[in-house]
């Protein structure tokens, strides 16, 4: 039986095919104020960052042979964007009514994100990369059971022990976790826009290489494939929209 209410911050395909239902009728439901609280805050969040690592790009040429680069303002932003990624775990699982006492962590709580959107099934793509590293799956390390996500756990050592670690925060650990926001914002919101921007350099969606442009139009995002049909959204939003609360919380 497929999913009659969508979730709170939950993009999934329909059981007929397609993320916005049979003639794009259903799209509205991640519109809705009640999917999900400001989520311009959280887009934003990537804005900012986004627009940093540009200001990289100055001085570290986006290319696998600069891996190891590492510097005050790649810590900075390395930092900025793990936490961001945190912000957005948060939200999701709150806005789902999961509670908890204490401090979540990535293993315990955050990874139970993967059952709900299948992040370790998300590619990303950067508009001009050099190498053959890309795209990326940031979240790979998930993709059969819990693994503590390397670019995730150098950021926690980092932190923990700067003098020691500091070559940690290096330009692909800080590819990683921006490449890791990006999906964890497209499996909220796509890429639907909710506010505006400039525009910046994409490839669009004339290029055939079976990904979308995600948000804020830079990134290029390849979304899950491997949804079951108990899985897929199944709803007529038009109908269900009426309601005081037309949304389900995911049950973590």
């Amino acid at each position: 039986m497929a999913v009659t209410q969508p979730y709170h911050r939950n993009r999934r395909p329909f059981i007929t095919g397609g993320f916005l239902g049979p003639n794009n009728m259903h799209g509205g439901y991640f519109r809705h104020q009640k999917y999900a609280q400001t989520p311009d805050h959280y887009i934003r969040g990537l804005d900012l960052i986004l627009k940093d690592l540009i200001n990289v790009f100055d001085y570290v040429e986006p290319s696998d042979t600069n891996y190891d680069t590492y510097s005050f303002r790649i810590h900075e932003l390395l930092f900025r964007t793990c936490v961001e990624v945190e912000a957005n775990f948060t939200a999701i699982l709150r806005e789902n009514g999961y509670s908890k006492s204490g401090m979540l962590t990535m293993k315990k709580d955050y990874y139970k994100i993967e059952a709900s959107h299948h992040l370790s099934a998300f590619e990303v793509l950067l508009p001009l990369w050099y190498g053959p590293q890309s795209p990326r799956l940031p979240f790979a390390d998930w993709t059969s059971a819990f693994k503590p996500l390397s670019w995730y756990q150098s950021y926690n050592a980092v932190k923990h022990d700067r003098l020691q670690e500091f070559k940690s925060a290096n330009f692909k650990n800080l590819i990683y976790a921006v490449s890791g926001l990006a999906a964890v914002i497209a499996a909220q919101f796509a890429n639907w826009t909710f506010f505006p921007g400039p525009v910046r350099l994409t490839m669009g969606n004339s290029v055939n290489d079976g990904m979308d442009v995600s948000i804020l139009e830079y990134f290029r995002v390849k979304y899950p494939t491997n949804w079951t049909q108990a899985e897929l959204y199944d709803f007529d939003w038009q109908t269900i929209s009426t309601q005081a609360d037309p949304f389900a919380n995911y049950q973590y």
